[in-house]
């Protein structure tokens, strides 16, 4: 009955979810069905072990979804990510319109702009790019899907998504894990990526295939669309709503000076994990005040904030003048943080109450025992969770929250690097999250005017096969190598 339970409530919550039922309501109603199947108490696990799940996940990671979409935010109403976007276009132009787009949403998203953001600035983009250069309109998701939400999320070291950040505190790790293995994956994902679609361009000339009707939806239309809004707060760190809000400069920046804040979060998040915390005497935290804890265990997150707020101040500095309601725009970046993060850590709470089943222990030893060593294993695991709830950040927890120690503690038997289990985690995660009904791909299918029947198939080669063949790759050199 316990493992009935545990079905019925994942059902529930992934049937009604994909109905945009909110993730609040479905979460503890989904744990509670399994509490009751198990012959469990219900409000125990309600406010015990849900909301002690919830809780601790907002304890760790709400100052990153407070900060990134403050950051992401302040980016876009200066102007900054447009510069960035308009100085790739007159680079690299119409002839290399899909390696534009790409790297114009790589270089914003790996300095910390969050993807909605990045969404609605790169859209027009691409439209005018490749209206001018005669490629499919149906292409255009893709190639944005492939610079914003695959190597710059899993997989480059130092990254500040979310995604990154989330196994730091179970394997005592930082955001630059296994950077080599990281690199590697990166170009893995890119070049399978820009050779796909190259493939699909030059197809699509060879048959005669032009730009192609429609037209992208308005940033009011998407704001005020509460269906796509459910779905896109599970699945990144910014509430889609407040897109609108706030006010944008008349100008934008040089590029030199749209570029800094980026090069500062990246500078920073690095000199913060290498040098400066490894030196500072911590031991404090080891009091009870502090919650009897560790470097290893928050040093990745502090690393992080210290980047983003960092980036805050630079933007706010360099850009004082075009940024005409300042306080608009920062309470809109900080109200845009609260429903994704509430959303995920309430997905967080439900895999707490899952796991706390007796019988979810056949669930466990089912997935320690798929073949190949822990590394597969926990790739498995990840990769099925964040497919399960359409969300890279809630899967990735909701695994982590489950087997982390287990497989901790499994490395340190095999002698495997704590490291080379983030960056698999991280990337595994990264994966079938991009399913079709994943809020981040419907809010990109949305905001390119596109369908999932012109445009999911080419979404699921870059977003999904070049990260599952990265994802083999960095298995494959871990086992033999180690972490590097």
């Amino acid at each position: 009955m316990g493992l009935l339970g545990i079905a019925l409530g994942l059902l529930l919550l992934i049937g009604l979810a994909f109905r945009s039922w909110s993730v609040l309501l479905l979460a503890p109603a989904a744990a509670l069905i399994a509490a009751l199947f198990a012959g469990e108490p219900l409000l125990a696990h309600w406010t015990q072990t849900f909301m002690g799940g919830t809780a601790r996940f907002l304890a760790q990671f709400f100052p990153i979804f407070l900060l990134g979409a403050l950051f992401g935010k302040l980016m876009d109403d200066s102007g900054s990510v447009s510069a960035i976007a308009d100085y790739m276009t007159r680079q690299l132009g119409e002839r290399r319109a899909i390696l534009a787009v790409v790297l114009a949403g790589a270089l914003v998203t790996y300095g910390g702009v969050s993807l909605f953001v990045a969404f609605f600035v790169l859209a027009p983009m691409a439209q005018a790019l490749f209206g001018a250069a005669a490629i499919p309109r149906r292409l255009m998701p893709a190639a944005i899907a492939l610079g914003t939400s695959t190597f710059t999320m899993s997989a480059l070291p130092g990254t500040p998504a979310i995604q990154n950040a989330i196994p730091m505190p179970f394997f005592g790790t930082t955001p630059f894990a296994a950077p080599g293995l990281g690199i590697i994956a990166s170009a893995v994902m890119l070049g399978f990526g820009l050779w796909w679609l190259g493939r699909a361009e030059a197809a699509a000339r060879r048959t005669g295939e032009h730009f192609g009707e429609g037209a992208p939806a308005g940033i009011d239309t998407l704001a005020d669309d509460q269906t796509l809004r459910e779905r896109a707060t599970t699945a990144r760190e910014f509430d889609p709503a407040e897109i609108r809000h706030g006010s944008h400069g008349t100008t934008v920046p040089p590029v030199g000076l749209a570029v800094l804040p980026l090069v500062v979060v990246v500078g920073v998040n690095l000199a913060m994990s290498l040098v400066v915390l490894p030196r500072l005497d911590v031991s404090y935290l080891a009091q009870e005040r502090w919650g009897a804890t560790s470097l290893s265990a928050v040093g990745g997150v502090w690393a992080v904030v210290t980047a983003l707020a960092a980036a805050i101040l630079t933007v706010v500095i360099v850009n004082r003048s075009r940024l005409p309601a300042l306080r608009e725009t920062m309470d809109a970046g900080a109200n845009a943080s609260v429903l994704p993060a509430l959303s995920v850590a309430s997905l967080v709470g439900f895999g707490a109450v899952v796991a706390a089943m007796p019988a979810f222990a056949v669930v466990r030893d089912w997935v320690l025992g798929i073949g190949g060593g822990p590394l597969v294993s926990l790739a498995a695991a990840t990769n099925v969770l964040a497919a399960l709830t359409g969300s890279a950040s809630g899967g990735l927890t909701i695994a982590l929250d489950a087997l982390g120690d287990t497989y901790l503690a499994l490395a340190r038997e095999g002698g495997i690097d704590p490291s080379l289990l983030h960056r698999v985690a991280v990337i595994g995660s990264g994966t079938l999250d991009s399913l079709p009904h994943n809020g981040a791909v419907v809010t990109l299918l949305a905001v390119c005017g596109t369908s999932h029947r012109e445009s999911y198939f080419d979404i699921v080669m870059v977003a999904i096969v070049g990260a599952i063949i990265a994802l083999a790759v960095v298995i494959g050199l871990g086992t033999v190598l180690g972490s590097f």
